[in-house]
């Protein structure tokens, strides 16, 4: 026990610390919340699959799934360890096309279920859109307060898969109008596409010794 503490006490002095220990505070609690989080949504996932009805949203499920916890054991292995994981992050591609369709049509106002078999498809898939664009959300903030460079590199490498997931479920729900995009008057676009101009990539910066008295 004497050796331990003294070894804890060396490093503490000279800042070297076990790989496997080689986490800040708000590292440890961020990571944590990923790691919950993932296990929340492949649960969720779980739980769901059973009330799907459109084939095409069981696919986009299995796969994610499949994704998820694949992301989840490199994200664990490389938290645990301090050093690369076992196996290389993955980029995750989704099937659905990027043609959205735009504008409002009347639907009936949204209200909460009241039996189970009242669920639908429409209603599974927003909950996995929620799941994931959170998990993004828990992915930033984690990949900004992690100071092992492994795990911030993992977490930042994973972002994209959550935008890429959001992005295909968002994608399914505008195809079954279940997700409607709203778009402004083509004039009032053009508009504010011009209210920007490029900036210049060399300004000419003012100094104090170049300022008049």
């Amino acid at each position: 026990m004497q050796n331990q503490q003294g070894q804890m006490h060396e490093n503490l002095n000279t800042g070297a610390v076990p790989q496997q220990l080689n986490h800040g505070g708000h590292e440890i609690m961020d990571v944590q919340e990923v790691l919950s989080g993932a296990l929340d949504t492949l649960n969720l996932y779980m739980m769901l699959r059973p009330q799907i009805k459109d084939q095409e949203l069981i696919d986009i499920l299995d796969r994610q799934y499949q994704f998820i916890a694949d992301e989840y054991n490199i994200t664990l292995d490389c938290f645990k360890s301090g050093q690369d994981p076992s196996k290389p992050t993955q980029s995750y591609k989704m099937k659905q096309s990027n043609d959205f369709i735009y504008g409002l049509k009347p639907t009936q106002p949204r209200k909460p279920v009241q039996s189970l078999s009242e669920i639908t498809d429409a209603n599974i898939s927003c909950s996995m859109l929620g799941a994931v664009k959170s998990t993004a959300t828990m992915k930033t903030m984690a990949a900004l307060e992690t100071t092992n460079p492994v795990v911030r590199r993992v977490l930042a490498d994973s972002i994209p898969n959550c935008i890429e997931m959001a992005y295909e479920l968002s994608s399914y729900q505008n195809k079954h109008h279940y997700y409607q995009v709203p778009q402004f008057a083509q004039q009032d676009v053009q508009q504010m596409l011009n209210m920007f101009a490029p900036a210049q990539l060399q300004p000419q910066m003012q100094t104090n010794n170049n300022m008049t008295h």
